[in-house]
């Protein structure tokens, strides 16, 4: 794998004179260049005098709808609503890529303006609509100057504490766990079970999903995403050499995520954002929302279990109709996310067209320091640098933070979610160092959160919160992330207070031997399926390192029954076979398949009785294991 640069780790947290990239600057400045156009061409037939019609329509260029205001009469009502209508185009723009709409909007109410008034136009018209956006204009660059001070404030505290901070985290963080060690309790399996009943569906069944759109975050796409990165998480750190349903769990949500209606969204986002209706290959231009995502868990599942099949041409095939598809396979995903990062002017490129979003860039690194270990390429080694550079210059505000979201087209940034406890377990695959300043600075923050509670010290954070899985109030995915990443650092205190934090306050439902929390989306529950287990490093090594060489050439557990068998651990050594099993339903005698063994040699199982085998020829063995509680089972060559 190719590593982070160790110059990134000496660099300053952000210059305090930067205000935005170069990038940045010049397409705001096109933007101010367009917009100046559209003015100068509007004030033309006011100040020739040319047709009522053609200055109202020249006003509409100034405002969306200001046209109407120099109409007068019953149209002056169609301004506010112009106004609302662009709101929302704006919106679709944002929330699907729909680059055409608020265009659509803005110059359509331009041109009915034009084609409604009669009239001479009231004479004030020029001046109010000037004055509004004289207003709006002054507004922004007040609030601009406001937010820069405020930010290079936060800049100059964070200097002041974050020698101490990251002294602290070397201190309190916990060690790596080595391989082949670990097991899950009994209430992470019953964690578990809540994503394998999901991932084990037919492949296009949705059962227990949240289905609300398909552009934004309660899209299916992450929720499977999700799913299957707990799963993957799951298998390379604890049952690396257990197969069986968790591998089959793996590769349906796999399979589904190539259903249309997963990744079909690309078909309208192409048209409406690229105006491209001919080839809306989802792994073609931009994306990353897609491509990035999807590549991780693929190339997870692959990195776990030895399993090529997603490297095979045309393996992961988009099927758009019975006449056209679009063939893929990890290779293709991969070179997608490279081969945007060449050809982006700012390397990172856009989710939806025209909008980047840093956090889903940060998906797409990850998922190419995957694919470079597993297939030896060097997409990381070619882009990483200019990536990086980039993101500090362009996607950096003056504080230091990475920001949530821009615009390619226009340089402008807008409000969205981001912080550094969601960007550093990313970071921490590719950056480490850059990565551990991140969390450095989130666990400062996080302090003030922090609250006793009856069973320990918590986290509370106020307000109502925001669930990205169903739109509705909640922070049982905030927690969860917050716990993820505190893990990956080896922060337990703080891990250990988000996780009673969802515990206490998302409504942890215990049912059947399954356990989620009720007020959390189906996303915010696959994140906290992994928060339950994830301990130091987990992320970092599962992508950079994958699960120890002798689990992938020893024995494995290839098969067992769902839910009757639970599988807490499985673990070769290259020769023997340790596993812990529990009952998932009722105690009693149940069977299991052993294959990678020897062909033809004897084998010995001590567990809850001593039993002899013999392998056969293909080298597998089917057993039968008494379950009752946490049952060891330990499977060896016989001497």
């Amino acid at each position: 794998m190719t590593s982070a640069q160790p110059a990134a780790a000496s660099t300053p947290l952000i210059k305090a004179s930067a205000t935005a990239g170069p990038l940045t600057i010049a397409r705001q400045r096109r933007t101010a260049f367009v917009y100046t156009a559209m003015c100068v061409l509007g004030l033309v037939p006011i100040v020739f005098g040319m047709s009522p019609g053609m200055q109202a329509a020249g006003l509409g260029l100034w405002i969306p709808g200001g046209g109407f205001i120099a109409t007068g009469g019953w149209a002056i009502l169609l301004f506010p609503l112009t106004l609302a209508l662009f709101a929302l185009a704006v919106f679709a723009w944002f929330g699907a890529g729909a680059v055409i709409f608020p265009v659509i909007v803005w110059g359509a109410s331009a041109a009915l303006a034009g084609l409604v008034t009669k009239g001479a136009i009231w004479p004030g018209a020029p001046y109010l609509v000037a004055a509004m956006v004289a207003g709006v204009i002054g507004y922004m660059r007040y609030a601009a100057e406001k937010r820069k001070a405020h930010e290079l404030a936060t800049l100059a505290d964070r200097n002041r504490y974050l020698p101490h901070a990251l002294a602290e985290l070397a201190d309190i963080a916990a060690a790596v766990p080595p391989p082949g060690e670990r097991e899950l309790t009994p209430e992470d399996l019953a964690a578990a079970r809540y994503a394998l009943d999901r991932a084990l569906q037919p492949v296009g069944a949705f059962n227990g999903y949240d289905r609300i759109d398909q552009f934004q975050t309660a899209a299916l796409r992450y929720q499977i995403n999700h799913l299957g990165y707990a799963l993957a998480m799951l298998q390379c750190h604890y049952t690396p050499s257990f197969y069986g349903y968790l591998s089959e769990a793996q590769r349906r949500l796999i399979e589904t995520y190539l259903e249309r209606q997963i990744w079909g969204y690309w078909v309208y986002e192409s048209a409406w954002g690229h105006l491209n209706l001919a080839n809306p290959d989802p792994a073609g231009r931009d994306n990353i929302m897609l491509t990035g995502w999807f590549g991780i868990q693929v190339c997870l599942y692959m990195s776990n279990t030895g399993d090529r099949r997603y490297g095979e041409p045309g393996s992961l095939t988009f099927r758009l109709n019975e006449r056209r598809a679009f063939p893929h396979d990890a290779h293709t995903i991969a070179q997608s996310v490279a081969r945007n990062f060449d050809r982006s002017a700012f390397c990172l490129y856009p989710c939806e067209p025209n909008w980047i979003y840093p956090i889903c860039n940060h998906y797409g690194m990850t998922s190419l320091v995957l694919h470079d270990r597993l297939f030896g390429t060097s997409y990381v080694a070619d882009n990483l640098e200019r990536w990086l550079r980039n993101l500090d210059a362009e996607f950096t505000d003056c504080s230091g933070s990475l920001i949530g979201l821009r615009s390619s087209l226009t340089g402008l940034k807008f409000p969205f979610p981001a912080g550094e406890a969601g960007f550093a377990e990313f970071e921490n695959c590719f950056a480490p160092e850059r990565a551990r300043r991140m969390w450095a600075i989130a666990r400062h923050d996080l302090q003030y959160v922090m609250k006793p509670g009856a069973n320990g010290i918590r986290m509370a954070i106020p307000g109502r919160g925001f669930d990205f899985g169903n739109y509705k109030s909640g922070y049982t995915g905030a927690y969860a992330m917050i716990a993820n990443s505190a893990r990956e650092f080896g922060d337990y205190e703080i891990a250990a207070a988000a996780q009673r934090a969802l515990d206490e306050d998302c409504s942890r439902t215990d049912n059947g031997g399954i356990l989620r929390y009720s007020k959390g989306s189906n996303l915010s529950n696959a994140m906290a399926v992994r928060a339950r287990f994830h301990r130091r490093d987990d992320f970092r090594n599962a992508i950079a390192r994958g699960p120890a060489a002798s689990a992938l050439r020893g024995p494995i557990m290839a098969d067992a029954r769902y839910p009757d068998v639970l599988v807490a651990r499985a673990f070769s050594d290259g020769e023997a076979l340790d596993l812990v099993l529990y009952p998932g339903t009722n105690p009693g005698p149940q069977t299991i398949r052993i294959e990678r063994l020897r062909p033809g040699a004897g084998y010995a199982v001590h567990g809850t009785r001593k039993i002899a085998f013999t392998a056969d020829e293909s080298g597998a063995a089917s057993l039968t294991i008494d379950l009752a509680g946490r049952t060891p089972v330990h499977i060896a060559p016989r001497n």
